[in-house]
């Protein structure tokens, strides 16, 4: 409200508002003006007046004597707030204490002696590497950004050139897992992944324990036909499963992850390398495997070995894993009974399929085709994603706009490049080698039967796949060297090569970086980083006890041992 400020003469008065007398006249307050202060010929005379009142709004003008008493009464004025103190602006950059540990994993490997038989560039790389991912775990900035200080890093310190730092970026699988995550962007734009996915529901919907096995034994069906487990995870299920995850509720980002999302796509992904061990075509590495054991120990795994031998282990870890995490990791959407009435009706309310669905549809049924028959045509994985992702962009399908608004894609591409870069170079600077070398020395000295020594070197094998952010690269650097020195102690050599055939699948599950599948499901955001890990080692004792267990007594039965 305006206050009032008074301009009076003697013997005429004026009265005048003025929006800027705040501070003139306070509420409530008196102020006194003798005649003698006051200016003559003004338009209002009260002269004649010897005691006069005069009323105007909000103002009360009283003459007593030989003075004048102001009375303002606004009682709507209040007293202008201080002006609040400028904010403090948050931090922005990495989190401290996250990143000091990073730093001093990294600097007290690097000030370490060098064992002997190590060269120094392979020592000063394993203590980026390691600092690089103590930084992933812990997470002081987003994961991109670690992986660039890692690369950064390595450059500065000419551990690495430019072009060994960055080489990852010419690898296949990052750019795979990338178009996994464009291709999940038209599959849920068009509106196609819910149609899928309300069919699931209203099929296998009732109960979440059940749609998410109609999901593992649907990749068990596809996962001998298409050899590349990135494009069965990103492809095909990374979509799917972000569908049903959105149509049942359940969303990255908004509290409500553990609702279904985060459940299954833990269960989705630990199940794809179970199915990546159970088939020799089911996984890019494996014919690696077969090559490896025909030049070590002259035999031949044969398609139907591999899948006689893995069937009864495999089937019982598919029915098992699910159980388990749904019962360490439950989604609170446990049933749902209306589930399928629902589906039906929104498959009622969606109508007849569009145009941009149909060629969304027609785009995957090409790409999981060459995936499938590429081989034929000398058609790799990423050629077939990259044919697909043409297709949609030309028809406007999906927009490069949105391609490059797909931050979580260009992100697990910088992460997974750099550590497929660095653990290549591990390997090439020969520390894959001397460590191989001494695992088999300090377990060839102990003196054990071959079954005890054997159990050994598939731990070693197994866990050091933490170091490893590539099946094949592991396959490649220890394969060789553990089979031959098992072998050596009285382990029967087809039995050892088709044993680690299948743990250098099953030790994918170990991380987010281990296999394929794991960034490409990860990256959906569903499941913290420390939980992926924690359940990821509790899942590969699981595997570990059925496989070597129960897959060793069907392993006897059928003569492998």
């Amino acid at each position: 409200m305006a206050s009032v400020a008074l301009t009076t003469t003697l013997p005429s008065l004026r009265l005048r508002r003025n929006t800027t007398a705040a501070a003139a006249l306070k509420p409530n307050r008196l102020t006194s003006f003798p005649p003698s202060s006051l200016k003559p010929n003004l338009s209002t005379s009260i002269s004649s007046f010897p005691n006069f009142s005069l009323k105007k709004p909000n103002l009360v003008l009283t003459r007593k004597h030989s003075s004048f008493t102001v009375r303002a009464t606004v009682a709507s004025v209040t007293p202008a707030p201080a002006p609040a103190p400028a904010p403090i602006q948050p931090w922005q950059g990495a989190a401290i204490k996250p990143l000091l540990a990073s730093i001093a994993t990294g600097v007290i490997l690097w000030f370490t002696p060098v064992p002997a038989g190590v060269n120094r560039n392979a020592w000063q790389l394993l203590a980026i590497f390691l600092g690089t991912i103590v930084g992933i775990i812990t997470q002081p900035l987003p994961l991109g950004a670690v992986a660039i200080l890692g690369l950064g890093v390595s450059v500065l310190t000419k551990t690495l050139t430019f072009a060994a730092a960055f080489s990852g970026f010419g690898d296949p699988i990052p750019w795979l897992i990338a178009l996994a995550f464009f291709f999940a962007k038209g599959f849920i734009k068009t509106g196609l992944g819910n149609r899928v996915a309300y069919q699931f529901v209203k099929l296998f919907g009732s109960s979440s324990l059940g749609l998410g096995y109609s999901l593992v034994f649907s990749e068990a069906l596809l996962a001998p036909a298409i050899p590349s487990v990135s494009a069965r995870a990103g492809g095909i299920f990374l979509p799917l499963v972000k569908a049903l995850c959105v149509a049942c509720g359940s969303n990255a980002g908004d509290g409500t992850e553990k609702k279904l999302g985060a459940w299954l796509m833990l269960t989705c992904f630990q199940t794809s390398v179970i199915t990546s061990a159970m088939f020799l075509t089911a996984m890019a590495a494996n014919p690696l495997c077969a090559t490896l054991t025909q030049s070590s120990i002259n035999q031949t795994i044969g398609w139907l070995d591999w899948a006689k031998a893995a069937i009864v282990p495999g089937l019982a870890s598919l029915v098992l894993v699910p159980l388990i995490l749904y019962v360490i990791y439950p989604p609170t959407l446990k049933s749902s009974p209306d589930a399928p009435k629902l589906a039906r009706e929104k498959l009622e309310k969606m109508g007849p399929m569009t145009t941009n669905e149909k060629i969304m549809t027609a785009t995957l049924f090409l790409t999981v085709g060459l995936w499938v028959f590429g081989g034929l045509l000398n058609i790799d994985a990423v050629s077939a994603a990259i044919l697909g992702l043409s297709v949609l962009l030309v028809t406007g399908v999906v927009t490069w706009k949105e391609c490059l608004g797909e931050g979580v894609a260009w992100d697990t591409l910088t992460w997974f490049a750099a550590l497929i870069a660095m653990a290549g170079y591990l390997n090439k600077y020969g520390l894959i080698a001397w460590f191989s070398q001494t695992v088999v020395k300090f377990v060839g000295g102990l003196g054990l039967s071959w079954q005890l020594s054997f159990g050994i070197l598939v731990l070693l094998y197994f866990y050091s796949h933490y170091f490893f952010a590539s099946g094949a690269a592991h396959i490649g650097a220890m394969f060789t060297a553990f089979l031959s020195v098992s072998t050596a102690l009285g382990t029967p050599p087809f039995f050892g090569a088709i044993v680690l055939s299948f743990l250098s699948n099953l030790m994918g599950g170990l991380t987010h970086y281990g296999i394929g599948s794991a960034p490409v499901f990860f990256g959906a955001n569903y499941v913290p980083l420390a939980q992926w890990w924690g359940y990821g080692f509790l899942i590969s004792i699981v595997n570990i006890i059925i496989w070597l267990g129960l897959g060793g007594v069907w392993w006897k039965f059928i003569g492998l041992w």
